[in-house]
């Protein structure tokens, strides 16, 4: 299905207008297509360019003589470049027209255009990138807070893949024995397994849950933010943005459609959807707003529950907590600068109740440190950053350590070998579909079909 036998081409910069834009080539004729499409400016020529050095020319079309652009060219030789091939880029103007007339250029002097992250899939057949670092570039490019970012610049880096190899190497070594004694019985020495598989399900739980707290960072938390109407559900949430995002009125009511931002809590990205208060209502348009907010929070990840606590609880707010009570929840008890009412500690009193005033922003530090804990489950972040943070991931790693699990099970219930061995190499296998060992081009397909064409 996939050939590195030709030369592919893309424009490997967004679309829209730029300073700069770039027509990415990679492959055996890549350089050659350079030399027809590309006039050094001076003396200088292609023929004996140096690898990884720029040189100034322009674009021409070697038929018509006229020039496309002024551009610089960086030629790249393989192995030392992003795919492993020989690697050509042309910096030119960042516009769609130039951009595209050099890239059509390019596929008229032999190049063909690359399909979906075909570039980085080359890398990947190369042996450049295994199959993690290459998802974890889609990821760099798709981070939302600095903390994801070295979530996955960690894993391009190899601190997933080498924790996986490493526990893939020693399972490899139990399956060998357990082999070995299935084929040659008495002949070979007896061996206790038995630590070395517990031992390596407490390291596999220990990445199951630190790619639990990675896929936070990477995905974000969706965030209900849910009261009765005029609690200050509105001027919360843009006291948390430091912006006027939401229209805020002293009329109850204001808010009749749901409104979603994303905000940036040491480093965790919460999506934040301002609700309808909850009320009964004869409005039609009120009322759908109300069944907006409840399917909110019955799609959320985390409920901010405000109340208004200057004033004493309604029957609203004990609808509001009972809505709330089936997921984690952070309760804001607002308005803490007028005399407090009382009354609350009855409302979600498995939650945490923070006192805080969407007016002056008293209490919002603590607010925010909450709702961090509530998502981490009562721990603060740690402040080294997680292995893994890819749902793919995940998912094998949760059947690497089932495999494991049922493989000690099996030990201790007496199993013969061979039933032991079925599942050590499901842990095998499974590991090794997080790095690429064991990868369908199914699975190449649905991974690298995500990237953009340039890249």
């Amino acid at each position: 299905m996939y050939t590195l036998d030709d030369t592919i081409a893309a424009i490997a910069t967004p679309q829209g207008q730029g300073g700069i834009g770039i027509v990415r080539l990679s492959g055996p004729e890549a350089l050659s297509i350079a030399r027809r499409v590309f006039v050094p400016s001076g003396r200088a020529t292609l023929d004996a360019i140096a690898s990884h050095r720029l040189i100034h020319g322009r674009v021409g079309d070697p038929e018509t003589g006229d020039t496309l652009d002024e551009a610089l060219l960086v030629y790249m030789r393989g192995p030392r470049s992003y795919t492993g091939q020989d690697v050509v880029e042309i910096q030119g103007h960042g516009g769609p027209v130039p951009l595209r007339a050099i890239l059509s250029l390019c596929l008229r002097r032999g190049a063909r255009l690359a399909q979906e992250g075909e570039f980085t899939l080359r890398a990947f057949l190369l042996g450049r990138l295994d199959l993690a670092q290459a998802e974890a570039v889609l990821d760099i490019i798709t981070s939302r807070t600095e903390a994801a970012l070295r979530v996955a610049v960690n894993q391009l880096g190899g601190r997933l893949s080498s924790e996986v190899r490493a526990l893939r190497h020693s399972l490899l070594e139990a399956l060998a024995y357990l082999e070995a004694s299935i084929d040659f019985g008495d002949d070979v020495p007896e061996q206790d397994i038995a630590p070395d598989l517990r031992a390596h399900g407490e390291r596999l739980a220990w990445l199951l849950r630190e790619a639990e707290r990675g896929m936070v960072y990477r995905q974000g938390v969706r965030t209900v933010i849910v009261g009765r109407p005029n609690v200050g559900k509105s001027s919360l949430l843009n006291r948390l943005l430091r912006a006027e995002r939401a229209i805020v009125t002293p009329v109850p009511g204001t808010t009749r459609d749901t409104l979603e931002e994303t905000l940036n809590i040491q480093g965790v990205p919460l999506v934040l959807t301002d609700t309808a208060g909850i009320v009964e209502s004869r409005d039609l348009v009120e009322r759908l707003g109300v069944e907006r907010s409840r399917r909110s929070i019955a799609q959320a990840d985390l409920a901010l529950v405000v109340f208004d606590g200057s004033a004493p609880p309604a029957p609203e707010d004990a609808q509001v907590a009972a809505l709330a009570a089936e997921r984690p929840a952070v309760v804001a008890v607002n308005k803490s600068d007028l005399p407090a009412a009382g009354g609350y500690a009855a409302l979600l009193p498995q939650a945490p109740h923070i006192q805080v005033s969407a007016l002056t922003g008293e209490g919002l530090p603590a607010l925010e440190q909450c709702l961090v804990e509530t998502i981490f489950a009562g721990q603060v972040a740690a402040s080294d950053e997680p292995v893994a943070s890819n749902p793919r991931h995940r998912d094998l790693l949760q059947q690497a350590l089932a495999h494991v699990q049922d493989a000690c099970r099996a030990l201790g219930a007496g199993a013969p070998e061979d039933l032991v061995a079925i599942d050590v190499t499901g842990a095998v296998d499974a590991l090794g579909a997080i790095t690429g060992e064991r990868a369908s081009e199914d699975l190449l397909a649905t991974i690298f079909g995500r990237f953009c064409i340039g890249k």
